[in-house]
């Protein structure tokens, strides 16, 4: 039996060593939880509460046990008032705590401090202490005063109201704080169950189980703290706002590592759930594509910033805004950051759609007149700066009058639409190619020189003679004329350019059409494969 009670010796130092580092650990750790304080103040009190009992156990005289009992109330009181602090903070509720209510809660262990210290001249929390009889080794009775039952009153009034408060919270709970709350609902649960055992007299020779259980208790705190992200979420009075939220929230430690997230970042990103806490915030962005992952590596944490990113969703692709900001304590140092996504896939949409009217023309889908001047004149002065060669082609489809009139203008938006398509199999990468306006198309060259530009043009000019597009009439075969011309001087500009490839085309057209007449800025000339 000696053995038995050295056994439970050694079980209630451990426990009391898991309480002290989790009070130290708590200390140390870097969190902006509100409740933190309390929960220090109750792991440092169950510490000495098992050290004390401990030291209890191995005492052999009733003046040496009745020192370590005293030990004992230098933390046992303050246990279960921090705990329900560290709850209401949890839940949400700290706006309820006030002066008063930690007077009201702090007030009675300390007494009760004081009585058990002074007990020998009053008696108002022990009437008396005996050793139990039949016991293996000295183990003390005690008949309790009526300030004993007081705080005892506090104590399971405290566990009881932290139990009450987790299973009301429990249903309007985020998924992501359940385990926290079954650790935290364990952690009053069974130590309540053995305070009442003892209560009871129905533990082995009334032996208090409180400080065994603490070490299971406390080893689940640890864990929860390493692996689940407890004492770091932000403090759930912010639930409601933070998940009402229709962007989605990130919120990140110093690691970079998942800590808290809502229920529209769930949806914007792909598996994320509980199990995603503590994950690197690289993981979580590497299914949305390269430009994700880039963000996360060239972004950093203490910055704020701001970017779009194209943000794969399986095979649909969605459009992103990343906003990223430090997230601070009170002292000023760094805790982490908040990443807000905002789904910005419509306004992007529309303003590539937007984009796409003001620089695309509907009909023909190359640029229109405005968007093919703004894009040459840059090229034309890159080319002046560089002393390159640069030429215009403008062409013009012969006889489109009578196509609308003979077959209606349906058929002569065909008709455009198919010289369009011949004319961008000879399109380069390099150039632009326009709608100038009516059946008139233009195309800017370059680095191309007039000879290279008359080929490129002799080239679409037989195309589109050989050409024919289909209609519900029957084929229909068009051709067209062509003006020519190379930036002849360095200040020359777009529009005379443009006045020059006009003339060149009007000779062609003068000179019996589907024909390449080229501008020298001096000469007009027509142009004859070789």
């Amino acid at each position: 039996m000696e053995s038995m009670i050295s056994n439970y010796i050694v079980i209630v130092s451990i426990s009391g060593v898991l309480s002290a580092l989790l009070a130290l650990f708590a200390y140390y750790r870097k969190t902006d939880f509100s409740g933190l304080k309390a929960f220090i103040v109750s792991s440092a009190a169950s510490a000495i509460y098992t050290f004390g009992f401990a030291l209890e156990l191995s005492g052999s005289t009733m003046q040496e046990i009745a020192l370590w009992v005293k030990v004992e109330y230098l933390g046992l009181p303050y246990i279960a008032p921090s705990s329900m602090l560290m709850i209401m903070h949890f839940v949400g509720l700290e706006r309820l705590i006030s002066k008063k209510l930690l007077t009201v809660l702090y007030s009675v262990p300390v007494i009760s401090t004081v009585l058990v210290w002074t007990n020998e001249s009053h008696h108002l929390f022990y009437q008396s202490m005996h050793f139990r009889e039949g016991a293996p080794t000295p183990l003390i009775d005690i008949v309790m005063g009526p300030w004993y039952i007081v705080q005892g009153s506090l104590t399971f009034g405290c566990m009881l109201a932290g139990m009450c408060l987790i299973l009301w919270r429990w249903n309007r709970m985020k998924r992501v704080y359940l385990r926290q709350m079954v650790i935290i609902f364990i952690g009053q649960f069974l130590p309540a169950l053995g305070a009442f055992l003892y209560l009871m007299d129905a533990t082995p020779y009334g032996m208090d189980p409180v400080p065994v259980i603490m070490s299971v208790t406390s080893t689940l705190y640890i864990w929860a703290i390493l692996s689940r992200g407890m004492l770091t979420a932000a403090p759930i009075a912010r639930e409601n706002l933070f998940e009402s939220m229709r962007d989605g929230v990130l919120v990140m430690d110093l690691s970079d590592k998942l800590v808290d997230y809502n229920r529209a970042a769930a949806e914007m990103l792909q598996d994320l759930d509980a199990s995603a806490i503590g994950r690197p915030l690289a993981q979580l962005f590497l299914p949305a594509g390269k430009e994700a992952v880039d963000y996360v590596m060239n972004s950093n944490p203490g910055d704020s910033e701001e970017q779009e990113l194209v943000w794969n969703m399986g095979e649909d692709v969605r459009y992103y805004q990343i906003r990223s900001s430090p997230v601070q304590k009170h002292d000023g140092h760094l805790a982490g950051r908040m990443i807000m996504l905002i789904d910005v896939t419509e306004r992007t949409l529309l303003q590539e759609k937007l984009l796409q009217l003001a620089t695309i023309d509907s009909l023909t889908g190359i640029y229109n007149r405005t968007h093919f001047m703004e894009l040459s004149r840059g090229l034309l002065e890159e080319a002046a700066e560089r002393s390159a060669p640069f030429s215009i082609i403008l062409l013009d489809i012969d006889f489109f009058k009578s196509i609308n009139d003979r077959y209606g203008h349906q058929y002569g938006d065909m008709a455009l639409q198919h010289v369009v398509g011949v004319c961008s199999r000879h399109v380069r990468e390099e150039d632009i190619f326009g709608r100038y306006g009516g059946e008139e198309f233009v195309l800017c060259l370059p680095d191309t020189p007039l000879k290279q530009a008359a080929v490129i043009s002799e080239k679409i000019r037989g195309d589109i003679e050989r050409s024919a597009f289909y209609t519900l009439s029957g084929s229909i075969n068009v051709t067209a004329s062509f003006g020519v011309v190379e930036a002849f001087r360095s200040n020359i500009s777009l529009e005379e350019l443009l006045s020059e490839a006009d003339h060149a085309l009007y000779t062609s057209k003068r000179n019996g059409r589907n024909a390449v007449h080229l501008s020298s800025g001096s000469a007009i000339t027509h142009f004859k494969p070789v």
